[in-house]
């Protein structure tokens, strides 16, 4: 009994306890219960399916890369291998220049794009050489030719401006800007492009496929050439404004001096017009090139080429051009040269030309102070009046020009050659030049009367003078003084018209003269430089002239020269006493005329006013024993001018002008006619009538008479 109680308590506890734990095996088994495979498998392909974009990008992308190398290094290898050698990149101009000098062999204008020769970077100043690095690419040194910080850079900048992404800033790095300078290559073709700015402009062009192109282009060269070749390159093809290609030509054309001689603030000027050189070119923007100067400056500190107190000191006295540069433009002269050159030495020229000239630029500069200080103190700010002024030399070697009031410009029209303007009464002392060549004398006798003529086609025409009065038997040298109208007729009607033509013409002027009475008063027209060069065939004792500024044409590096002079004295028209009288006669014009404003103290003067009718045109051509000065005003659309005559305004010009060329030389004594009065004859009156019906046997009879046929 007690042994099943025992038991049965034994078996009690037992199974009050917690039962007994499974064999580890079989936890394990638990533990590591596999997931249904369905689930397995879909999370298998969710993964992959994520994953497959990525792989088929990226074996896209490495193949793509490998093409993309394969070709940038085909195309590398291909634009470096046709690359020429450095000496043929540095000057790339289609065209070449034209160096004009005065005569006294100083430099006063350039034409075409001029090339001062090559620097390179161990010839040119290191001012120059780190304010190009410093402005343009400031890690040229350091990057294989391209710059995708830069790139991204210009981009973020083209973008805020609402600009295209590749419009405006173009990132580009000094390689990649003389890739494009010498366009990839490329070279101008005419019979591909029309002109040259239209190859440059294709040149220039900022297409994706054109910056991919530039860009491997970019890549050639740095193959080929190390920085420094490449820098030398830039610093010799990039254009500085004012006609500059390459920075030893501006340095030369701003500052009178080499690229390898220019200071910090010089090299400062240079390399800021590199953003916008037409606009910021010095000789027209002085201000505005000084100021981006002083930003390149900032630039060049940063990167340490210069200290604070170079900087400062560059900032403080800032580059200016020369005298001689501020002068270079050339203005109307130069474009007058240009035009009566040889073509294929100065418009179109192919190489790099000097010009010999007859420009004296203290008389020119003179010139053009005596127009300013009229106008500005005598003409109306409002006035759209012009003017045109020649110097001239009495072998026709043009001095000076002006040719309109804006005395700097170039390229426009121009009033001393190109406008043809009635002469007026200054045609008359070649009216008087026959007479006198016929026999006549200044002391001659001609009535000044009240006449009609019968015009054929026109009627009756009774011509006055300019103050309505008559002064009745008055010599020649009265008449021409006092510019009478009808004794300057009757003289012309005697002698004969054809002969009266056919000695203005013979002292050069070319167009066509009037067919009446009304020749002898000036009705035909002619330029300013015609009748100045007429009047120096007067002082130099009556010699045709044929008025040049051209004397002679070299290339440049050659000592011999290819072309001379294209003008000076011809064949004479009147005889040495013809002249000598009439140069007398024009005498007392100034001495007691109508050109008495042109006198200077102790000078002998000469010269003739004239004024067309409504006084449209107002002229005052005269001459010492050196020089003729011929000076035109009038409006450009024929509009009369108020208050102005041949003896008022021009003459304050003309006289201002030779009191500064008399200041630099001694006139002497004119070559006129002197001693006792003469005895006088009356000319012989011949009826209007008569002589319409007997003009061509007179002519005839007088022609005959001086080419000794008669």
């Amino acid at each position: 009994m007690a042994e099943k109680k025992s038991g049965s308590r034994k078996r009690l506890t037992a199974d009050r306890r917690t039962p007994p734990s499974p064999s580890p095996r079989k936890r394990k088994a638990t533990l590591q219960k596999p997931a249904p495979k369905r689930f397995s498998r879909l999370r298998a392909a969710l993964w992959r399916a994520f994953l497959l974009p990525f792989r088929m990008i990226w074996a896209m992308a490495w193949r793509l890369g490998l093409v993309i190398f394969l070709l940038v290094g085909l195309g590398v290898a291909y634009f470096a291998a046709n690359l020429p050698e450095v000496s043929a990149l540095v000057d790339g101009r289609a065209k070449g220049s034209v160096t004009l000098m005065d005569r006294n062999g100083a430099v006063f204008a350039w034409r075409g794009d001029q090339f001062g020769g090559i620097v390179t970077t161990q010839t040119v100043s290191p001012f120059l050489k780190n304010a190009v690095v410093a402005t343009e690419d400031r890690r040229f040194y350091r990057h294989f030719g391209l710059s995708p910080r830069g790139v991204a850079s210009a981009v973020r900048i083209n973008l805020r401006a609402g600009r295209g992404p590749l419009s405006g800033n173009g990132g580009s790095t000094i390689t990649q800007q003389t890739a494009k300078l010498i366009c990839l290559g490329v070279n101008y073709d005419p019979d591909l492009w029309k002109s040259e700015r239209n190859y440059e402009r294709e040149c220039r062009r900022s297409t994706l496929w054109r910056k991919i192109k530039e860009a491997t282009f970019a890549l050639a060269m740095e193959v080929k050439f190390s920085k420094d070749e490449i820098l030398t390159i830039y610093l010799n093809r990039t254009f500085l404004g004012a006609g500059a290609r390459g920075f030893e030509a501006a340095a030369q054309r701003y500052f009178g001096k080499s690229a390898t001689q220019v200071n910090a603030a010089e090299a400062a000027m240079m390399a800021g017009l590199l953003k916008a050189p037409s606009r910021l070119a010095p000789t027209d923007n002085l201000a505005g090139a000084q100021a981006r100067a002083a930003i390149v400056i900032g630039l060049m500190q940063q990167e340490n080429y210069l200290s604070k107190a170079e900087a400062t000191s560059s900032i403080a006295q800032p580059a200016t051009l020369t005298a001689a540069a501020t002068d270079r433009a050339g203005g109307y002269f130069a474009d007058w040269v240009m035009a009566s050159g040889p073509e294929f030495f100065t418009r179109n020229t192919t190489e790099d030309v000097l010009i010999n000239t007859t420009l004296d630029q203290n008389i020119q500069t003179a010139t053009e102070h005596a127009v300013r200080s009229i106008f500005d103190d005598k003409i109306d700010e409002s006035s759209k009046a012009q003017v045109a002024v020649v110097v001239m030399s009495a072998d026709g070697a043009v001095r000076a020009m002006i040719g309109g009031r804006n005395t700097r410009t170039t390229g426009a029209f121009n009033r001393a050659t190109q406008a043809k303007r009635q002469t007026g009464s200054a045609f008359k002392p070649f009216v008087y030049a026959t007479a006198l060549e016929l026999g006549y004398t200044p002391f001659d006798i001609v009535r000044d009367e009240p006449i009609t003529y019968n015009i054929a086609g026109s009627g009756a025409w009774s011509p006055t003078n300019y103050n309505n009065q008559f002064a009745g038997d008055v010599t020649f040298t009265r008449a021409l003084a006092e510019s009478l109208n009808i004794p300057a007729i009757k003289i012309s009607e005697h002698v004969g018209r054809d002969l009266v033509r056919k000695v203005a013409t013979d002292f050069g002027i070319a167009n066509e003269l009037a067919a009446g009475p009304a020749l002898a008063l000036g009705a035909s027209e002619s330029t300013l430089i015609e009748m100045t060069g007429a009047y120096a065939g007067i002082l130099n004792g009556g010699s045709s002239v044929r008025p040049y500024g051209l004397e002679q044409i070299k290339l440049l590096g050659d000592t011999e020269p290819l072309a001379g002079r294209a003008g000076g004295i011809g064949e004479r028209v009147i005889d040495t006493k013809a002249a000598q009288a009439l140069t007398y006669m024009m005498y007392e014009v100034v001495q007691s005329g109508t050109g008495q404003r042109a006198k200077i103290e102790g000078v002998e003067i000469a010269g003739k006013t004239g004024t067309t009718q409504a006084a449209r045109d107002a002229w005052f051509i005269g001459f010492t024993s050196e020089f003729v000065v011929g000076v035109w005003m009038g409006y450009d659309d024929n509009t009369p001018l108020k208050g102005v005559t041949g003896g008022g305004i021009p003459t304050d010009i003309w006289r201002e002008t030779m009191i500064a060329i008399t200041n630099q030389s001694a006139p002497g004594p004119l070559p006129m006619l002197r001693g006792p009065v003469q005895i006088s004859q009356q000319l012989e009156p011949i009826e209007p009538a008569v002589k319409t019906k007997s003009g061509a046997t007179i002519f005839d009879t007088l022609f005959g008479i001086l080419t000794g046929k008669n």
